[in-house]
């Protein structure tokens, strides 16, 4: 079975160079990817699994945005701006929780239905009549798929997930993960790089022999990463033969299961999916986890993730999702380390710029994404933070 889903050669003459260093450190563009990159593409929020029964929600903030997720009374998912409307306080302060029946503004106590229709101003006679619907908290685009839930801050280019997720989903549909359960809370970290950072590092595999010592003894000889093709990429790894020199490594090998309702190729695998600009899915036999990034500024990163387990998960699965976690929990402290060396470069007049290897093709297809978003990344030299949003209008309506 031809396991390269998106099967994209990689040209003889591709070019070699990355983003130019000025984009890492330069608040104005950084106000462009905020609008540009992400609040128009889609957004991995939950699973349905973290909202389960009606009025069960969840909220996240990201890029000057707040997103509320919550089952309504009919059973269906929803998605909101986390904003009141009558003077924009958070309808909803903590993380996650659970309401019986309504939303209630903490500021003024203005109540809204499960559906976001607005029950009632507080006070109400102190207003002229309200529209339920008018009034309401202003909708978020949301799909899900696979049982992950997706929102959008801004109505935007790309197709729907489905859509965009099309090479992948056979593949992943093997593994049933919208019945599956969170194993924790959702997760957050922050780290002193710019996004664009910590994305360089994940998107290839070039780095694991060097800087990833439970990864290669787990699947280093086997690893390989393909590149972004219409916003999506993959990378695909199976057990090495004689994985387990680590004690982390050896012990997960030993106790991993092997699935039967998995494809043979798929039952000793470790799979990454990437969705432009920050998503990632990442595929284990026992468990199935989601992480992304965003920029808090142009020098400090949110990380965001959480993990999902089977509904009946047994102690073999169990047993083996907890070393799975200490792996990359390894994986991660050395993939933060080696962001933070490269970030602090960009800094640098020394640094004359990302000279790519074949195998690096994950990072130039990201970074050919991002220029045809913001064109302005074609220019070496920064322009003037005064001027950058203007010069990007007028390439991308030259483009």
């Amino acid at each position: 079975m031809n396991q390269h889903l998106l099967n994209v050669a990689v040209p003889d003459n591709w070019d070699r160079r990355g983003l130019p260093g000025w984009s890492y450190h330069s608040p104005a563009f950084l106000e462009l990817e905020r609008e540009f990159l992400f609040r128009n593409h889609w957004q991995i929020a939950c699973h349905i699994a973290d909202v389960p029964e009606p009025g069960d929600y969840l909220t996240f903030d990201a890029v000057g945005e707040r997103a509320l997720i919550v089952r309504g009374k009919d059973g269906i998912v929803r998605a909101f701006h986390n904003i009141c409307r009558h003077r924009g306080s958070r309808v909803v302060a903590d993380e996650k929780g659970h309401c019986k029946n309504a939303l209630v503004c903490p500021f003024h106590g203005w109540v809204y239905n499960l559906d976001g229709t607005l029950r009632g101003a507080a006070q109400p006679r102190s207003f002229p009549e309200l529209d339920k619907n008018e009034f309401g908290l202003i909708p978020l685009d949301l799909e899900i798929w696979m049982g992950f839930v997706f929102v959008r801050f801004r109505h935007g280019p790309q197709p729907s997930v489905a859509e965009l997720f099309k090479p992948i989903e056979a593949e992943i549909a093997h593994y049933n993960i919208a019945d599956m359960v969170p194993s924790g809370e959702p997760w957050t970290q922050t780290t002193p790089v710019n996004w664009k950072s910590v994305r360089d590092v994940d998107n290839e595999g070039y780095h694991v022999a060097m800087a990833h010592p439970a990864l290669q003894d787990l699947y280093g000889s086997t690893y390989f990463d393909e590149p972004f093709v219409n916003g999506v990429s993959r990378s695909f790894a199976t057990y090495n033969p004689h994985a387990g020199r680590r004690w982390s490594v050896k012990n997960y090998v030993n106790i991993a299961p092997e699935p039967s309702y998995l494809p043979e190729h798929l039952r000793k695998a470790w799979i990454y999916y990437g969705l432009f600009p920050n998503n990632v899915i990442t595929l284990m036999p026992e468990s199935v986890q989601f992480y992304q990034e965003f920029p808090l500024s142009t020098g400090e990163t949110l990380l965001r993730g959480s993990t999902y387990r089977f509904r009946d998960e047994n102690r073999q699965q169990a047993a083996a999702r907890y070393l799975s976690m200490r792996i990359d929990r390894d994986t991660m402290a050395e993939d933060v380390q080696l962001s933070v060396w490269s970030n602090e470069a960009m800094q640098s007049k020394a640094f004359a710029g990302f000279f790519l290897s074949d195998l690096e093709y994950g990072v130039r297809t990201h970074h050919d994404h991002l220029r045809e978003q913001l064109p302005v990344l074609n220019l070496e030299t920064a322009p003037r933070d005064r001027d950058l949003a203007r010069i990007n209008e007028e390439m991308r309506a030259k483009s």
